[in-house]
């Protein structure tokens, strides 16, 4: 885990179906040790709650390493706004977003919602960023 601290929703959903996503945990496992996973989340966010167990078992399924995945806590301020570990440096307005990186540079990113789930959302933008 990282030195930002962790989020609770991030635990993996012990009832997530690996097989059912079998294409997307092939895509993450390929990438396990090359990729880093940012993760800004607030364990009091509904959209976090609902969306990042299967994510966080999505990664524990394609044996992603604990060391590539950073959890950034976020707090909503009276103006909606976030604040959070490197909230501005990467200008998260909207959680959950996971940006995705290899060597530094961002190759993908989700962000709050999509009509798939992030695992699958992720797998797809990794693979496009291949070639």
């Amino acid at each position: 885990m990282s030195e930002s601290g962790s989020l609770e929703t991030m635990e993996p959903n012990p009832v997530w179906v690996e097989d059912a996503y079998s294409d997307t945990v092939a895509t993450l496992s390929r990438h396990a040790r090359d990729l880093t996973y940012h993760i800004w989340g607030g364990d009091w966010c509904k959209d976090c709650r609902a969306q990042l167990p299967d994510f966080g078992a999505a990664l524990e399924a394609a044996g992603v390493p604990a060391a590539k995945i950073n959890h950034y806590p976020v707090e909503k301020l009276d103006d909606g706004s976030k604040t959070g570990p490197k909230v501005e440096e990467y200008g998260i307005e909207l959680i959950p977003t996971v940006v995705v990186e290899r060597d530094g540079e961002e190759i993908a990113r989700f962000v709050e919602e999509e009509p798939v789930p992030i695992a699958v959302f992720l797998a797809k933008e990794i693979e496009a960023a291949e070639g």
